[in-house]
């Protein structure tokens, strides 16, 4: 049990931490380059319509609006990050976050684009890996550069967190 109250711990320290590595990266990359971050209102908006039965829409900006979507839009944010560390560390075991490698942080978080590329966009109205949006290839850049940021703070947030995890 206590394994698992470890492996818990972490996830939640280093996939928090990791999400919030990557808004930092998204707060520095608005005001440097003028680039928007996603807006997790509407993140929220399409989960509440997927609850509602719908999961593909023609622009979600366009659809209506739901009740505490920003709320719920970044609390989706913080949670995938918490899984994904999750998964990061069902691969790689406890001992990385007890002595965290920057490859495997990486790994999972250049992976993780695939959700956006092939769940959340789509379902969302920009298409496949952005297909639909003005300029695709730089939207792909975008969310590429973005998860490989998470990737960064996974490794980052595990050694932060090392101190609070057992030795």
């Amino acid at each position: 049990m206590a394994e698992a109250a470890e492996y818990l711990t972490a996830a939640v320290l280093i996939g928090a931490g990791a999400t919030a590595v990557m808004d930092v990266w998204g707060i520095i990359r608005e005001r440097l380059l003028g680039i928007r971050s996603l807006d997790y209102a509407l993140v929220g908006r399409w989960l509440g319509h997927l609850v509602r039965g719908r999961l593909c829409h023609d622009r979600i900006a366009a659809s209506p609006a739901i009740a505490g979507e920003r709320s719920i839009g970044w609390i989706a944010h913080y949670l995938i990050g918490i899984g994904l560390a999750g998964l990061l560390l069902a691969i790689v075991g406890l001992d990385w976050a007890r002595c965290p490698t920057l490859a495997p942080a990486l790994i999972v978080g250049i992976a993780s684009v695939a959700a956006p590329f092939l769940v959340m966009q789509p379902a969302m109205g920009a298409g496949i890996a952005a297909s639909r949006t003005p300029d695709p290839t730089a939207a792909r850049l975008h969310s590429l550069v973005t998860h490989a940021v998470f990737g960064a703070g996974l490794y980052i947030a595990a050694w932060l967190a090392r101190p609070l995890l057992a030795p």
